[in-house]
C-alpha cells in the first residue's frame, strides 16, 4: 500500500463507514485517487463466458450501487467490474446505522436493503460510460423490497440496462430483504432464471447471465441450485455473498444484524464454491468471492473451481491498490506451479476443501 492510500484510508475510517464509501465515491469522481489502469499478461487474459478478460480479478457488487464510476473502476486494475444492485424501482433501504466495520476481523457488516436509486438512474449512468478500457461492466439485479412479482423485478432491470452492460448476476442471496433467499429454491429459481433469459433472449446481443447465492447452504441445496441454473440457460454462478454466520469474530460490532463479508467469510465460501464444482463436474463457470485479500487468496479460489474471482470488503482496509497487488501476485504464483495460463489452474485444488 503507497504512503498516500494509506494516509487516504487513515482519513476515511474516521468517518463513519456509510459516510466514508460516499466520500471515497467522490474522490474517484474528482480524480484524486490513484489508479492501476489495466493489469494483464497473457497468463492472466482470460474467457469466461464469451466475456474477454485482461485478468480474472473483478470487483464485487455493492460499491458503485447506482453506476456512478464505472469508468474509474475500469481503470482501477480490475478485470471486470460488477455494479449494483439495482431494483426497478429508486429505495431507501434499511435504517442507518447499517454498515460496520470490524477492523479485528478484517470484516464488514452491511444490512443495506438493497438501498439505490433506480434502474433508470442506473441505466442512464451506464448510457454515459466511455469503455475506453475494454473492461467487461456488469449489473447485480435485485429485486424491490415490496414488490409483489420480485421475478419480474429482476427481468424487469434487465430490460432496462440490459443494452449499456456486458453481463448480469441474479441476487436471490442478499440476507437483507426479507424472503429473497426464499428465491434459491430449485423451482422458484428456475422462474427468475426463466424470466430474466426471456429478457436477455430479446437483446440485440449476447449478455452472460449469473447467478448470485449464498455461503449459508447445504449440499443438497447447492444440487438443487445447480440443476436449476443449468436447466434454465443461467451461464454461471458467482459463489457467494454474504453470510449470517458470526463464530469466532472478536469487533465490537460482531452482533450486528445482517450479512458478514470479509476475511471471516474466506473458508466457508470456498468450500462452496468447491462443492458446486464437485457437483457440476467443472463444467459450469464459476466466480469466486468471499475473503479474498491476497493473491494466495485469490489462487486458491481458482484452484477450487473458480474460473474468475471478486474482491470487495478487502479494500476498505488494504485500498484500491491491493487490485493490481494480487492480480501480479496471482501471474507470479501460476507461473511458480508451472501453469501458462489462469485457465489451466482451475479446479486442481478442489478436492483440498471437499
Amino acid at each position: 500500500m503507497k504512503l498516500m492510500e494509506r494516509i487516504g484510508l487513515t482519513v476515511l475510517h474516521k468517518f463513519d463507514p456509510e459516510n466514508a464509501h460516499k466520500l471515497a465515491l467522490v474522490a474517484m469522481k474528482m480524480g484524486v485517487v490513484p489508479l492501476s489502469g489495466v493489469v494483464t499478461s497473457d497468463r492472466l487474459k482470460t474467457t469466461i463466458c464469451g466475456l474477454e478478460l485482461p485478468n480474472p480479478v473483478g470487483l464485487a457488487a455493492g460499491y458503485d450501487k447506482n453506476c456512478e464510476v464505472v469508468d474509474e473502476l475500469s481503470r482501477a486494475g480490475f478485470g471486470f467490474v460488477e455494479c449494483g444492485a439495482v431494483t426497478p424501482k429508486a429505495q431507501e433501504g434499511n435504517p442507518r446505522p447499517r454498515l460496520f466495520r470490524l477492523t479485528r476481523d478484517q470484516a464488514v457488516i452491511n444490512r443495506y436493503g438493497f438501498n439505490n436509486k433506480g434502474m433508470d438512474a442506473a441505466a442512464a449512468n451506464l448510457a454515459r460510460r466511455l469503455n475506453r478500457h475494454k473492461v467487461p461492466v456488469g449489473l447485480n439485479l435485485g429485486a424491490g423490497k415490496d414488490s409483489a412479482d420480485r421475478p419480474g423485478d429482476f427481468a424487469k432491470v434487465l430490460a432496462t440496462c440490459g443494452k449499456h452492460i456486458e453481463f448480469a448476476s441474479i441476487n436471490v442471496s442478499s440476507p437483507n430483504t426479507e424472503a429473497l433467499r426464499d428465491l434459491q429454491g430449485e423451482a422458484a429459481l428456475r422462474e427468475v432464471i426463466e424470466r430474466v433469459i426471456a429478457v436477455r433472449d430479446g437483446l440485440n446481443k449476447y449478455l452472460p447471465v449469473f447467478v448470485k447465492i449464498a455461503p449459508d447452504l447445504n449440499l443438497e441445496e447447492l444440487t438443487g441450485i445447480a440443476r436449476a441454473a443449468q436447466k434454465s440457460g443461467a451461464d454461471g454462478i458467482i459463489a457467494t455473498n454474504t453470510t449470517l454466520e458470526r463464530e469466532g469474530l472478536k469487533s465490537a460490532s460482531a452482533g450486528e444484524a445482517g450479512g458478514l463479508s470479509g476475511a471471516p467469510l474466506f473458508e466457508m465460501s470456498t468450500r462452496v464454491l468447491a462443492q458446486l464444482s464437485e457437483i457440476t463436474g467443472g463444467k459450469v463457470p464459476l466466480i469466486g468471492v468471499g475473503g479474498i485479500g491476497s493473491a494466495e487468496q485469490a489462487y486458491a479460489k481458482i484452484r477450487a473451481g473458480a474460473h474468475a474471482v471478486q474482491v470487495y470488503s478487502a479494500l476498505v482496509y488494504q485500498g484500491l491498490s491491493l487490485v493490481e497487488e494480487i492480480a501480479l501476485g496471482l501471474d507470479k504464483l501460476l507461473e511458480r506451479d508451472g501453469f501458462e495460463h489462469v485457465s489451466e489452474a482451475v479446479g486442481t485444488g478442489r478436492n483440498e476443501w471437499l
